[in-house]
């Protein structure tokens, strides 16, 4: 027998409920009997099995039945020496990657274009980051992953580094040569620590792109609810070799996760399992063609591009459309919405759908969703896109000043126009993705100061940057 047609978390939760329990125990809504009648026909059923920690319902912080045999079927699927369920997503996970590696004033190096989890590890752990430009890829406009080269010479300049820290595929799906890097930094006996929120799926095989942890990652991190179908916060963390101390992991996962962990979510990652375990060829030939005709419909829409990644190499639940009208990615987006279409995020030239990974005869609106995208277009004429600036790329480099030495600083806030030059007080984000523009400690360049203007001007979101309503940013008072 296949064991992982087997969900034995949620069966368990199954099997609870079915026993009409009178509940004397948390969580409040005493499975789901006492609650707003507002809500009752949505959540009842759910909260009959947001349960705790029962008899037969097992312990995430020490499991030995039910939650133990979910995350060995976890481990066995993606063929890793142990696997977790993590129920505060993946933030969760890149902060007990770093933390699990690396100690105060370690040398960590770390691609500059990695989400904000990994910044808030580094902070915590009061380790020396180093930092890794990526690539920028000029069509789509975008940062892409770091080079090999960057990577042996980083490892060069410093060579007592404890862990390296990549992000992979980057947000848009795009993917680049990791394998040689983690060959580099195993040369070393480097750990390699990766990022691979949106890349869960990987493992069914092509027309996705390898796995980080089939390439050879010693950890790595995934958002289970970002591309399978668990529920948010719903994420994995993989240990895949010897390099990794699973003891310290645990202790970090202790110390991070909630101990009040949620049964639904878990479950979720159950079944999300599941799902991916028993996922097919058949299932992948009929995902091919439903995106395949998704991608030629919106490629006759004259005032976008369907963009095609570099050598084919990329995630293909991942549809980018870049403008080639006036309206910038963000006007897209918001013209979408309108109709009812809501997109994963904007930037200024383009906007990303993420897809469903569907199974045979599963039935989603994309013809509809084409469909309503031809209408809202079809009227606005070609426009050929303008470059803005460039990003320079193959850069290695440190915080102009370290983190401990940030809170004995004194701040002011200046003009953005002026900052170029001055050291950033606070980190200021775009969101989504959630990859930092500016780090705090970080050195203002000009570059930076007309990206942060053009998304600015452009509608951008942020975090962080906290007088940009003003056209202000805050520094920290010293020059460097």
């Amino acid at each position: 027998m296949n064991k992982q047609t087997r969900i034995p978390l949620y069966e368990a939760l199954i099997d609870y409920k079915n026993t009409k329990p009178i509940s004397f125990h948390v969580p409040g809504h005493k499975s789901g009997v006492v609650l707003n009648q507002q809500s009752q026909s949505l959540f009842q059923e759910l909260l009959k099995i947001d349960a705790t920690e029962l008899s037969g319902l097992d312990d995430l912080h020490s499991p030995e039945g039910v939650i133990k045999e979910a995350e060995k079927l976890l481990a066995a699927l993606y063929q890793v020496k142990e696997s977790f369920f993590l129920v505060n997503g993946s933030t969760v996970g890149n902060l007990a990657m770093i933390l699990s590696v690396c100690g105060k004033d370690d040398v960590i190096l770390v691609q500059r274009n990695c989400h904000k989890s990994v910044l808030n590890a580094l902070k915590l752990a009061k380790v020396r980051p180093v930092f890794l430009e990526p690539y920028y890829n000029l069509e789509w406009k975008v940062a892409t992953g770091v080079s090999k080269e960057i990577v042996d010479r980083a490892i060069s300049l410093y060579p007592n580094a404890k862990a390296i820290v990549l992000t992979y595929p980057n947000y848009y799906g795009m993917v680049y040569d990791l394998k040689s890097i983690i060959n580099l930094a195993h040369l070393k006996n480097i750990p390699v620590l990766v990022d691979e929120a949106h890349g869960p799926h990987f493992i069914i095989g092509e027309p996705f792109p390898a796995s980080a942890i089939q390439l050879g990652a010693d950890m790595v991190v995934h958002s289970a609810h970002k591309t399978l179908p668990a529920m948010t916060m719903g994420s994995y963390l993989h240990i895949n070799s010897d390099r990794i101390n699973r003891d310290k992991v645990k202790e970090y996962l202790q110390i991070l996760q909630s101990s009040s962990p949620s049964y639904v979510i878990m479950a979720s990652l159950d079944l999300a399992r599941n799902y991916l375990a028993t996922y097919h060829r058949n299932d992948l030939e009929y995902l091919r063609q439903e995106i395949s005709n998704f991608k030629k419909e919106l490629s006759t829409i004259q005032s976008i591009k369907v963009l095609e990644y570099p050598e084919s190499l990329g995630d293909t639940l991942k549809v980018t459309m870049q403008s080639r009208s006036k309206l910038s990615g963000f006007e897209l987006q918001k013209r979408f919405e309108e109709k009812g279409i809501y997109t994963e995020l904007a930037d200024p030239y383009n906007v990303l759908l993420i897809l469903p990974l569907l199974k045979e005869n599963q039935d989603y609106p994309l013809a509809e969703a084409s469909r309503k995208i031809k209408e809202l277009l079809e009227e606005i004429p070609y426009s050929p896109i303008e470059d803005k600036f460039l990003i320079r790329t193959g850069k290695i480099s440190e915080l102009a000043i370290p983190y401990e030495s940030l809170s004995n600083t004194e701040n002011e806030v200046i003009p953005i126009s002026e900052a170029a030059g001055q050291v950033c007080a606070e980190t200021i984000i775009p969101y989504p993705p959630g990859i930092p523009l500016l780090l705090m400690g970080e050195l203002i360049t000009e570059e930076k100061v007309k990206q942060l203007t053009q998304l600015m001007n452009a509608g951008a979101r942020f975090q962080g940057g906290s007088f940009l309503n003003s056209n202000q940013i805050n520094i920290v008072r010293t020059s460097y």
